[in-house]
């Protein structure tokens, strides 16, 4: 996906900022978004790295969302020396030795948070991956994948909505067929089939991928911003993703 434009949406406000609030309903609406971003990635690096079995790995993840809640953790995070999404892995990777040393500290359930989270998908996920039957020494960087996965989708289900919200539903599903790779298709659809299956023009296809495409981008950058500390981490991470000018 070609990113296009040179400059980023207005600033929306980060939820990293949020957790560290005085305001309760703020400090939840920050998490619910953190939770949001990192649930899945959290969730598949215990099941991996650590070999938790499945129910196991649910309780880990929500513990650790939980504590964080509770103890407001995350407002801790000093961007000046890693990445959120370094420290979170940090932290969580901390959480599991401490819940390792003593078992009792593990909390079940969803904790401070109505986290109502679809393991089964993320589950169904690993499995179709091949991961769970990997050496875990392989895997290193399957955090950061699963993060910029993640990301995709949540920007991807955002572009969704927008489309639908505008009638543009139909450039949608141009994005789609077109820059999704399709199910056992080694290589994109040309225009002229996409603008077949779709029911439109050659020349429609090419101008609706090129306003999707500007859409995704200032989606994939909304999420940026939510799950970052500030301008600069959220340039930092854009680069790596291909989205900064």
């Amino acid at each position: 996906m070609c990113p296009s434009g040179d400059r980023f949406p207005p600033t929306r406000p980060s939820a990293i900022g949020g957790a560290a609030s005085d305001d309760p309903a703020e400090r939840a609406r920050a998490f619910e978004i953190l939770v949001r971003a990192y649930w899945k990635p959290v969730y598949k690096h215990v099941r991996l790295q650590w070999r938790r079995d499945a129910e196991d790995a649910r309780d880990v993840t929500q513990g650790f969302f939980a504590r964080a809640f509770e103890k407001r953790a995350f407002g801790a995070y000093d961007p000046a020396r890693a990445r959120f999404r370094t420290y979170l892995k940090g932290s969580l990777d901390k959480y599991v030795l401490e819940l390792a040393r003593d078992a009792s500290r593990q909390k079940r359930g969803g904790g401070a948070l109505a986290m109502s989270l679809d393991f089964d998908v993320a589950e169904d996920e690993l499995a179709r991956s091949g991961a769970l039957e990997r050496d875990p020494s392989t895997i290193e960087g399957y955090f950061d994948h699963e993060w910029t996965r993640s990301l995709f989708a949540a920007a991807l289900a955002a572009l969704e909505a927008s489309c639908e919200r505008q009638g543009k539903r139909v450039y949608y599903e141009v994005f789609r067929r077109y820059m999704l790779d399709p199910e056992g298709e080694s290589e994109r659809p040309s225009y002229a089939d996409v603008a077949k299956a779709c029911g439109v023009s050659v020349s429609d296809v090419t101008n609706y991928l090129s306003w999707t495409r500007r859409e995704m981008r200032a989606k994939v950058l909304d999420q940026l911003r939510e799950i970052t500390a500030n301008e600069e981490e959220m340039m930092e991470e854009a680069r790596a993703l291909g989205f900064a000018p």
